[in-house]
This record gives C-alpha cells, structure tokens and sequence, in this order.
C-alpha cells in the first residue's frame, strides 16, 4: 500500500476528518489515464515546494521542502481532483505569482524570504474571507487548496511524522500516562 491509498483509508476512518479528506470521499484517489496526463511539470513542482517552504518552514523540525510537497501536491491534483478543482489549483499557481510581482515587482521564486512570507500572509487572509463569504457551491479559493495540501503532505511524509510530530512507532509499549508540556509537539504514531 503506498502513502496516497493510506490516508485515503485512513480519511474514510476517521470520518473525514483529515483537511482535504472531502477529494477522498467525494470520488477517491485513483490514478486515471483519461485525466489530464502530466498537469505539473519540475519547474512547477520546484514552485510548490517552495510556496510550502513558506507555510511550513524549516525549524528544529524540517520543512515542507524537505518532505518534497510539490511532487505531493502534483500527485494529489492529478490524480484526486476533478477537472474543475485541477483548473482552479493550476490558475492559483499563476494568479500567485502574478500577486508577487505586483506586491514585490518580481517572481515568487525571485523573492527573499520575508516578500515571499508577506504574498503568503496576503493571500491567507484573502481566502479566509473568501472561504467565510462563499457559498457551498463556490470553488475553494486556490491558497486554501495549495495550503491544505501543504499540511496534508507535509504531515504525512516520513519527515513530518518522524521530525515534525513526536514519533512513536508501533507496536511498542503501552505508556498509560505521558507527560505533556504546554508548547510540545503533538504526537505521531506509525
């Protein structure tokens, strides 16, 4: 079983509880051939793990970078969203980088990390007013799907759960008890 069918499974478990989870519900995650092909290319991807980077930066714990995002989003998009979704993520990617330029003059990719933060902020505020505004028919704003899929993949990747989250791997023993410190990373268990 690769990663992709495990949250699938594992979003249907928990109720889709996962962000994200509703493309997994609504339609599953299935490799298709008669979808659009090859949607992403390396540069795109390059594009994506940086805009993850931005999100979800390196600390103690690696970033979103590390664990490769962009490929996981290029996956996602491709194979789990319908059409219209897969329009609206490839757009955002465009209308993204055209806000930077008119914010910072030059490309996402051309910017130093505080500009690239500053686009990153703007755009979160604009789709939480969108998302609060919408109605459940309208599309999700495009930052919100990029975000969403940052976390997803992020969280789900090797280094997320072993160096994001606090790692246990099971089986191990059972600890009825563990200490918790206000700021301690929530746990992951494989």
């Amino acid at each position: 079983m690769n990663r992709k069918e495990a949250i699938s499974y594992i979003s249907i478990l928990l109720g889709g509880t996962i962000a994200g989870a509703n493309i997994f519900l609504s339609g599953g995650c299935k490799p298709s051939p008669e979808k659009n092909g090859k949607l992403f290319s390396d540069a795109d991807i390059i594009f994506l793990n940086e805009v993850g980077e931005v999100i979800l930066p390196e600390t103690k714990s690696p970033g979103a970078k590390a664990a490769d995002v962009g490929s996981f989003m290029a996956i996602m998009v491709t194979d789990c969203y319908e059409i219209k979704d897969q329009k609206i993520f490839i757009e955002g990617m465009s209308k993204l980088d055209n806000a930077c330029k008119k914010m910072n003059g030059k490309n996402f990719l051309e910017c130093d990390a505080l500009q690239r933060t500053k686009i990153c902020v703007a755009l979160d505020q604009e789709q939480k007013i969108y998302t609060e505004k919408k109605k459940p028919d309208d599309p999700s704003h495009y930052f919100r799907l990029i975000k969403e899929l940052t976390l997803l993949g992020y969280f789900t990747s090797e280094p997320g759960c072993t160096k994001g989250l606090r790692h246990e791997a099971v089986p191990g023993k059972y600890i009825g008890d563990i200490p918790y410190k206000k700021g301690d990373r929530a746990w992951s268990i494989s």
